[in-house]
């Protein structure tokens, strides 16, 4: 028995490897068993995960006792001409030899693709091809929710920006004559608002990843969500979310003051070049183990949600997924956020320019100076640029981090069994896992 919570059934593999008492791998789902029926529809159980996977009745293609399945592909059980051989009887692909799959060249068959991605391993192709199918397919839902995060995210933060971000050290900057200190509490003013920028809109990008965590998962068994569907779906895991990105916030900020710290105390106490250098150093190094951290549990807010766990099993949860995986997810995330900045890029820098027009100097004061007269009208110009982008980025983030969950559970826990049955695809019934 499985004690895997959320989605994997009891009996399937759990994340550390297959458990004592497995005799051996599980048969593939599309394998033909002369002695087993064929299944007769999803058949749920009282163990089966949770609602939102529950079998579509209403989709083209859900499985139904009465329908006969369609016929084999070309080519499959068919041995090659040319004698004896991997297909010839007797051969690995003939009666009593290796060959699993009705003999022949072909293989194994293709996974069955319900919705926006194959119910097997995915590679990175995939998971951007499936964020981006999602957006496509639900674009309604998806970029209503997008918009609705992006303008109270955006909204925030030119409040903060317009009245408590306005440095007036900011000059300094581009001021040739400034002395060092001066340099520095610029240097110091402009990395604390670039902070405050960062998690303002790391919070909009974790609450628009739980919102679309729904109209994933529903994509991924090729239905759709509405919007007020997607929202009565994440509101009991609303607070637990928050709390969840406060911790996540808090871990972030302890590790980087504890690196900065020794370089302070050296400040304060001996001072000079050597106290400025160690603490960069501690900056960077705490840097490096905050990047860790991060990934290690950037799978937990999709965890919180679609296994409705607490904040610390989700993050426990997240940490045992990524395990030994850390450089692929942490890749995979990093590409996606390439290809979500270069989109987001595109789309806020010609708002950037309009914006400059309206400011008092104009686009040639904005590029003359560190960024001219910026007040609120440039403020709000760039703010409209930002929720724009916004939501072509959120989705494709979002999309990325949920599916990544999905596949770090297809490879270690089975769940494309699980989503199979799901799904109503026929050979996914009771019988494909073991102890089931």
């Amino acid at each position: 028995m499985n004690d895997t919570p959320g989605w994997a059934s009891p009996g399937s593999a759990p994340s550390e490897g297959q458990g004592p008492g497995a005799s051996g791998p599980a048969e593939p789902a599309e394998r033909p068993n002369p002695e087993q029926p064929a299944p007769q529809g999803p058949g749920w159980s009282k163990e089966q995960p949770p609602s939102q996977w529950s079998a579509p009745t209403d989709r083209p293609g859900a499985a139904d006792p009465g329908r006969t399945p369609p016929p084999p592909p070309p080519g499959w059980g068919t041995p090659p001409p040319g004698g004896p051989g991997y297909g010839a009887p007797g051969g690995y692909g003939g009666p009593g030899g290796y060959g699993s799959w009705g003999g022949g060249w072909g293989g194994p068959p293709p996974a069955a693709k319900p919705g926006v991605i194959p119910l097997r391993p995915l590679g990175v192709g995939e998971i951007l091809d499936g964020a981006v199918s999602t957006m496509r397919t639900h674009w309604r839902t998806v970029l209503g929710i997008a918009l609705t995060v992006a303008v109270l995210t955006e909204i925030v933060v030119v409040l903060l920006q317009g009245f408590f971000l306005d440095s007036p050290n900011s000059a300094a900057l581009s001021d040739q004559s400034a002395t060092f200190d001066e340099l520095t509490a610029a240097m110091g003013d402009s990395l604390i608002n670039t902070g405050v920028v960062y998690l303002v809109g790391l919070i909009g990008t974790v609450a628009a990843t739980a919102l679309l965590t729904t109209v994933t998962s529903r994509a991924v068994l090729g239905t759709s969500v509405t919007a007020a569907e997607a929202w009565r779906d994440a509101r009991p895991q609303v607070l637990r979310l928050f709390g969840l990105i406060c911790l996540l916030i808090l871990i972030t900020v302890a590790v980087v003051v504890a690196g900065a710290v020794p370089g302070i105390v050296m400040g304060a106490t001996v001072g000079g070049a050597g106290a400025v250098a160690l603490t960069v150093l501690g900056i960077l190094g705490a840097g490096i183990v905050a990047l860790w951290l991060m990934v290690r549990y950037s799978l937990a807010s999709a965890t919180l949600m679609l296994e409705k766990q607490g904040v610390l099993k989700a993050m426990s949860r997240s940490a045992k997924l990524v395990r030994g995986s850390w450089w692929r997810i942490f890749g995979i995330q990093l590409l996606a956020g390439i290809i979500a900045g270069f989109v987001a890029s595109v789309i806020v820098i010609p708002f950037t320019f309009i914006a400059a027009a309206f400011t008092g100097d104009g686009i040639t004061g904005f590029l003359n100076s560190a960024g001219g007269d910026i007040g609120w009208t440039f403020l709000i110009i760039t703010g409209i640029g930002a929720v724009v982008g916004a939501m072509i980025t959120y989705p494709i983030q979002a999309g990325v981090t949920v599916l990544l969950y999905i596949d770090q559970r297809i490879r270690r826990e089975a769940l494309d069994l699980e989503l199979g049955r799901a799904a109503g695809v026929q050979g996914y019934g009771p019988g494909t896992v073991p102890g089931s």
